[in-house]
C-alpha cells in the first residue's frame, strides 16, 4: 500500500518541478526512470531504450505545466514513455531483426560470461506478450523493481502486479519452452 507520506512527497516534487525547480525534477527522474525504462524496454531494442529514457524526460519537462493534477503524473510519463516508443518506430530507418542482433551479439556474450542470446530471447518473448504482462514482467526481470515499486509507480494495485507477473511468468515459460511438453 502507497504511504501518505510517499503520495504527498511526489506530488509537491511535481508542483516544483512544473514551477521550473530542476533538482525536483531530478529527483523525478532518479524515482522514475526504471518505470520508464521497463516501458520502452517492452517496446523498442535494448540499445535504443536508454537514450529513449533521456526523450521522454526531456518531453515530460517541457510539458510538466500542462499537467493538470500532480496525481495523474505517472499515468501521464508512461503515456509519454509508450508514444515515445511508437514514434521510434515511425521515423525509424529499417533495422536489422532481432535475431541478426543477437547472431551478432554471441561473441560478446560468451566473453563476459552472459548467455545474450537467451536473454535477447527472453526479451523478445516478452516484448510478444499482451502489454498489461509485458511492461510489468520487463519492470520486474529487467529493472529489478519489486512488486510494490511497480505498483507505487504505475498506479496500478498490488494484487494487480501480482496477477499480471504470475499469469505474465507463465505465459512467458510457456513462450521459451518451459511449459509441460505434451
Amino acid at each position: 500500500m502507497l504511504a501518505p507520506h510517499e503520495s504527498s512527497d511526489d506530488d509537491g516534487l511535481i508542483r516544483a518541478a512544473a514551477a521550473g525547480d530542476r533538482p525536483a525534477f531530478g529527483e523525478l527522474y532518479v524515482r522514475y526512470a526504471r518505470m520508464v525504462h521497463g516501458i520502452l524496454l517492452a517496446r523498442v531494442p535494448p540499445a535504443d531504450a536508454e537514450d529513449l529514457v533521456q526523450d521522454v524526460f526531456l518531453s515530460a519537462m517541457k510539458q510538466l505545466g500542462k499537467l493538470r493534477t500532480a496525481a495523474a503524473f505517472r499515468g501521464w510519463l508512461g503515456a509519454i514513455a509508450r508514444n515515445r516508443a511508437m514514434d521510434h518506430f515511425r521515423g525509424a530507418r529499417e533495422e536489422a531483426p532481432l535475431d541478426e542482433r543477437v547472431a551478432a551479439g554471441r561473441g560478446a556474450g560468451a566473453e563476459s560470461g552472459v548467455n545474450r542470446t537467451a536473454a535477447f530471447a527472453a526479451l523478445d518473448a516478452i516484448r510478444n506478450l499482451p502489454e498489461a504482462y509485458r511492461e510489468t514482467l520487463t519492470m520486474r526481470l529487467v529493472e529489478g523493481m519489486t512488486g510494490p515499486e511497480i505498483a507505487r509507480q504505475t498506479g496500478l494495485t498490488p494484487d494487480s502486479v501480482r496477477v499480471n507477473l504470475c499469469r505474465g511468468m507463465k505465459l512467458l515459460r510457456e513462450a521459451l519452452g518451459g511449459g509441460k511438453e505434451k
